[in-house]
């Protein structure tokens, strides 16, 4: 444990990614390690910006974080991308391919990509996005990029573990400003405008226009910043370098005001509730009691003949053991 300690802190990246893969693990010898290891990481956590992106898929979010790290990288900044990737619900399986998709920000010595499978985590993250977070940043990356899944509204458990939640967007066609739902908007502390290069720079331009009409409808979730439209290219990394100044605008406003260290605090909260919540269903599961009645009651609410709040409330009841 101390070597492996050691070597995080001194920013060896395989120890990195031998340090993620234990706090990813399911199995209980490993989750105890796995906190004990966090335990011991934690002095040195907390100094990073992160940054939750979020975006429909073929949006560009891959090829954005590409330019967007390679510029973090040539200003002196140490950048870790957490990358989340669909998971079947057939196989489990993920594909994981952000990380051929960022080939040359994969090789850059300041950088640290890891791609994760969702599994069954709801909101575009996987369960243990939060400590890779941990790690990553008391492996010295100052700049820690949270890749959503990318499928759509329940895009939101992202803006609940980083600093700044960036909402990337393609240029408008048709009724895309329409299908963009409101909770995800209102969420977003900046939206960008990608692909705005070639035939497709007049139509993002209208869109972040359109956007920043949006935008103006909806009570900003702070009095101290208002929500910047932009237009950027992944491809000509026009717009990459004023997208990181208004990200360092953010958090220089919100250290001002104290809302910085608030939100860290309130995640942190929110996290340990998450954490009890399920683990309260784990263990309810493996009751003993539990198990010997679950598959009958699964069967009478399948059938019909007991309603899921009764089935539900016995459970606990045997749980409570009242």
């Amino acid at each position: 444990m101390e070597d492996q300690l050691n070597s995080i802190l001194e920013g060896d990246r395989r120890a990195l990614a031998r340090a993620i893969t234990l706090v990813e693990s399911t199995r209980a010898d490993h989750r105890e390690q796995a906190e004990a290891l966090l335990a011991a990481l934690m002095p040195h956590c907390g100094h990073s910006v992160r940054v939750g992106i979020s975006g429909a898929p073929g949006v560009g979010k891959s090829s954005f974080i590409e330019a967007f790290g390679l510029h973090l990288v040539n200003e002196g900044h140490r950048v870790a991308v957490l990358a989340v990737d669909p998971s079947s619900r057939v196989s489990g399986g993920s594909i994981l391919g952000d990380k051929t998709r960022m080939e040359d920000l994969s090789r850059n010595e300041s950088a640290f990509i890891r791609p994760s499978p969702a599994g069954r985590s709801l909101g575009g993250v996987a369960r243990r996005t939060r400590e890779c977070v941990l790690v990553c940043e008391a492996a010295g990356f100052d700049v820690v990029i949270v890749e959503t899944v990318g499928v759509g509204q329940s895009e939101t458990a992202v803006a609940e573990m980083t600093d700044l939640f960036l909402l990337l967007l393609a240029p408008a066609a048709g009724d895309e400003l329409q299908g963009i739902k409101k909770g995800i908007v209102e969420l977003a502390d900046m939206i960008l405008v990608n692909k705005a290069d070639g035939d497709l720079v007049e139509a993002a331009n209208h869109a972040a226009a359109d956007y920043r009409s949006a935008v103006h409808m909806i009570r900003p979730a702070s009095p101290n910043w208002r929500v910047p439209v932009l237009t950027c290219s992944a491809m000509t990394g026009d717009g990459i370098a004023k997208a990181w100044r208004k990200i360092e605008d953010f958090r220089a406003a919100m250290t001002d005001s104290g809302e910085f260290s608030d939100k860290r605090s309130g995640q942190a909260k929110a996290w340990m509730w998450s954490e009890i919540e399920e683990n309260l269903v784990a263990t309810l599961r493996e009751h003993p009691d539990i198990k010997a009645r679950m598959a009958g009651l699964e069967a009478d609410v399948a059938a019909g003949t007991v309603a899921p709040g009764a089935a539900a409330r016995e459970m606990l009841s045997i749980f409570r053991g009242t």
